[in-house]
């Protein structure tokens, strides 16, 4: 090997594109000692990332690939785990099922998931189980991670393969499948301990028997995890004070400087007297928020000769997460927590659970290989998480208390219990079909194409429940048509419209929307690749046709002033929209292409250029009303849908191999622009009560990633990689005004009047040019070393220790205020500065013929630095690393 070759190629590009840090034909257990002096080498990884099985080597992507070996070696079983080895990619989440995964520093923000079934945009990183789509507006599926083949995660735009949705990347997690001459399993067992929290434990257990040897076999494996709850929802309160948004409705101002409750005001306005203080003591108690997986997948293999076979596989995962996974630095009544606290006032959860049906047949016509892959995957949501902090803002006040201005205007102002939450109950089907077309792998010239059908529904209740002005029963009308107390009416889905519950909502359902959303899809996709000089030069050009009908459906709901004073379900649709009315359909075609130039300088070096291109669907939103309400009326008009946006990358890289496959270090440059960015908004006091989305600025990315693998003695290994990114808007487009023969009309809106504030100023929420956009920190990076050995006979004992860093990142655009100091916001968008951090794990275990027993422990450090942290819920709220975990796992192979 020439290394003056292998140093240009090290100028050339820096990054990394290969994790494996386990050698791949290793067993579970540690390595056995060698048999001579040499030291044995890196392992290879094949992959199928481009619908071809090749070494990882050879694939000229950045991408990075973890065995189900190297999983169970670094304790990996959801995506939380999985993500400190990632160098290139962030989670924001509010809990276990309910995040978008990010590459690239690519988002520009997230909020909270109440509606997300129903408003979020569709991810920008494709999730796949086998060949089967799994991904999912603001909840991306925590797949449980075991009997796994590998993971693979792709980085940067998979457009021409994996269709949209890939725009930024992929994660795929492949699954053993059946082995049709061995009967073979294991079990696994763990036990453990959470630093201030309760106990873990898990078990597994995986068979593999061939009921008619060579041509039938069947496969198996259950779970059950139970991670114990660490957060603690201490007793709280929460009393209505003088800086609650929508006290002006009551329009009761201090005397003297001071209001009724002899404290001053800091709006102007005075909270309503005598208005009831609540409590959270029916559901506050410690460690809250456990989280419990359970599930098994059966597959099928049957070899119908030698050249076909067919593999059916059924899976099946429910996830139940108490509680919920966010602290509050400071209560609901502004006292300072501790860590790991929280005050929340109803009870909360995340029950998931999904079942996924996928075949695929695989064969050969003359010289073709043919396979065509399809899935159906059927899933099912229940989430309540607590909304009472939504009671500052003006919407909160204007369902909880009556009078003066607002509801039942011109009675006594007075204000009921502030307690208030929101209830989604989420349905979803993803049927997909795929076939594909491919040449034999050892020829010069090599083609691959299919034809793809996709079907992807999501139906949605979604119920805000924080009315509790008292409903419209027959005793509570007559009181208030006797001149009582007003009551407001349950309101009814707009006829015709529900496509869950067409039936009257609750006594506190305020605002909500019962809709269905989805789309299809159908493409056509090609790929030709050409040895220009074989075994050297290969060049290689693909593209794909894609065909979106998408559409949205139903009702939103609300109980708005046409609800006060009649009977419960006489008040239909409220103040709300009637999606179906909208005819919210629509179409969307295009084509987006990738290239590949790889030059294979010698056996064990390979640089390469990649061009490729990415995208995701467009969406639309749930109502058109006038918002920004300036001195002559309202000046923009929410759009009735946004446009696909598209990744452009441009990537240069190299794979090499020193001292005989003892050292891989493996990089890459790239540059991306992403245009016509897809941006949700949502400020209630500005721009109404329901988030939108809209089209909005560019973005480009250059970064650059590193890796590195080492097998330094036969029982050594080093191992680590790392990224750097340079994330920037590179335009900053206005809010403009749409409104026909209004004065603000292609104009820029730089004021709007706030109720109870007049005109104020009105920053652009498309953020400021040259900023870093939300979720993209500079570097990320990881290191871990692991020493291998065997003692007494065919004991055999292993240590790894590692740390993993991520830097520091805001949560919103530029533009957006400030949280800093804010105690208690109004608004949802706040921005946050998510400091940056570093967690330190560490294993070591013993074993011996078919069992092995291992001590780990992660966050070693206890950090309680958070990964997401927002004011979504209108308090500010942090999602902390889990604190330190030790435990204990057995393991028994046979």
């Amino acid at each position: 090997m020439k290394i003056n070759a292998i140093t240009c190629a090290v100028l050339a590009a820096l990054a990394v594109t290969r994790v494996s840090y386990a050698d791949d034909a290793a067993p579970a257990g540690p390595a056995p000692a060698a048999q001579n002096s040499s030291v044995s080498t890196l392992g290879a990884i094949t992959v199928t990332a481009q619908h071809a099985n090749e070494d990882m080597q050879d694939v000229p992507i950045t991408m990075q690939a973890f065995t189900g070996t190297t999983l169970q070696q670094l304790n990996v079983s959801t995506f939380d785990d999985i993500i400190k080895y990632l160098p290139n990619v962030t989670f924001a989440e509010n809990g276990p099922g309910q995040g978008n995964i990010y590459m690239r520093g690519l988002t520009t923000g997230f909020l909270g998931n109440q509606s997300s079934a129903s408003i979020a945009p569709f991810p920008n990183v494709a999730v796949y189980l086998d060949d089967q789509s799994m991904q999912f507006p603001a909840r991306n599926l925590d797949i449980y991670m075991v009997d796994m083949e590998r993971v693979e995660v792709l980085e940067g735009p998979q457009g021409t393969l994996f269709g949209g949705g890939a725009q930024a990347g992929a994660v795929r997690y492949i699954t053993n499948k059946p082995n049709l001459t061995k009967v073979s399993g294991n079990v696994e067992a763990s036990t453990g301990v959470t630093a201030g929290g309760g106990p873990n434990n898990s078990a597994s257990a995986v068979l593999n028997l061939p009921i008619i040897p060579g041509s039938f076999a069947l496969r198996g494996v259950i779970y059950n995890d139970h991670r114990g709850g660490y957060i603690d929802n201490v007793p709280s309160t929460f009393t209505r004070n003088n800086s609650d948004g929508g006290n002006f409705y009551a329009n009761i101002k201090p005397t003297g400087g001071l209001c009724p409750n002899g404290l001053p005001s800091s709006t102007g306005y005075c909270t309503v007297p005598g208005s009831p203080v609540a409590n959270n003591n029916a559901v506050a108690r410690k460690d809250w928020n456990p989280v419990d997986y359970q599930g098994g997948r059966v597959s099928g293999l049957y070899k119908i000769n030698d050249d076909w076979d067919v593999l059916i596989a059924q899976s099946y995962q429910e996830m139940d997460a108490e509680g919920q996974s966010s602290t509050y630095p400071i209560s609901s009544d502004g006292q300072q927590l501790q860590p790991l606290q929280t005050s929340v006032f109803v009870p909360a959860w995340d029950k998931d659970r999904y079942s996924n049906t996928a075949w695929t047949v695989n064969g050969k016509i003359g010289d073709l290989s043919v396979v065509y892959t399809g899935g159906y995957t059927d899933r099912h949501i229940s989430e309540q998480q607590d909304y009472t902090n939504y009671a500052r803002a003006v919407g909160g006040w204007y369902y909880s208390c009556t009078g003066g201005t607002g509801l039942g205007a011109g009675t006594t102002p007075r204000c009921y219990s502030p307690i208030g939450y929101w209830n989604d109950q989420v349905k979803s089907t993803h049927q997909s079909h795929e076939l594909r077309f491919s040449t034999p792998e050892d020829g010069r010239l090599r083609a691959i194409g299919g034809l793809y059908f996709e079907d992807f529904k999501i139906l949605d209740d979604m119920n805000f429940n924080y009315k509790t002005i008292p409903s419209c029963t027959p005793v509570n009308l007559s009181n208030a048509l006797a001149g009582g107390a007003p009551c407001v009416a349950n309101v009814v889905p707009y006829p015709g419209t529900a496509q869950m519950d067409p039936g009257q909502r609750s006594d506190s359902t305020a605002f909500g929307e019962d809709e269905q959303r989805g789309y299809r899809q159908v493409a056509a996709f090609g790929s030709l690749s050409y040895d220009i000089i074989p075994e050297v030069l290969t060049a290689t050009a693909g593209t794909r046709y894609y065909h979106y009908s998408e559409y949205q459906r139903g009702s939103q709901y609300g109980t708005g002033s046409n609800c006060v004073n009649v009977p419960n379900g006489q008040c239909t649709g409220g103040d709300a929209t009637n999606m179906t009315a909208e005819g919210l359909n629509g179409s969307y075609h295009g084509f987006k292409s990738r290239a590949n130039l790889v030059w294979h300088i010698s056996p064990d070096a390979m640089v390469y250029y990649t061009f490729s291109q990415g995208f995701r669907p467009g969406a639309y939103n749930r109502t058109t009303k006038g918002v920004a309400v300036g001195p002559d009326g309202a000046q923009y008009k929410k759009p009735l849908s946004y446009a696909p946006d598209s990744l452009t990358n441009n990537e240069i890289g190299f794979k090499t191999e020193f001292f005989d496959n003892h050292l891989l270090l493996n990089g890459s440059l790239y540059h991306m622009q992403w245009n016509n960015v897809q941006m949700q908004f949502f400020n209630p006091l500005v721009l109404g009560n329901t988030t939108f989305g809209v089209n909005g600025p560019n973005y480009k990315v250059d970064g650059a990633e590193l890796q590195f693998d080492a097998r330094i003695t036969d029982g050594f290994s080093l191992m680590g990689s790392g990224s750097f990114n340079r994330s920037k808007q590179t335009t900053s487009p206005c809010l403009v005004g749409n409104i026909p023969n209004t004065p603000a009309y292609g104009a820029c809106i730089t004021e709007v009047i706030i109720a109870g504030q007049g005109l104020q100023p009105f920053a652009n929420p498309f953020g400021q040019e040259g900023s870093e956009p939300a979720f993209s920190p500079r570097s990320q990076f990881n290191l871990r070393a692991r020493y291998d050995w065997s003692f007494n006979g065919g004991y055999k004992a292993f240590a790894m220790a590692g740390a993993s860093h991520m830097g520091s990142m805001y949560n919103q655009p530029a533009t957006y205020p400030s949280g800093e100091g804010v105690i208690y916001p109004t608004t949802v968008d706040l921005r946050y500065l998510q400091e940056g951090y570093t967690t330190y794990d560490a294993s070591l275990g013993i074993a011996k013929d078919a069992w092995d027993l291992s001590l780990y422990g992660s966050n070693l450090s206890n950090n309680h630095a958070s990964v997401f942290t927002s004011s979504a819920q209108f308090i500010k709220s942090e999602v902390p690393l889990r604190p330190r975990v030790v435990g204990v796992k057995f393991g028994y192979k046979f």
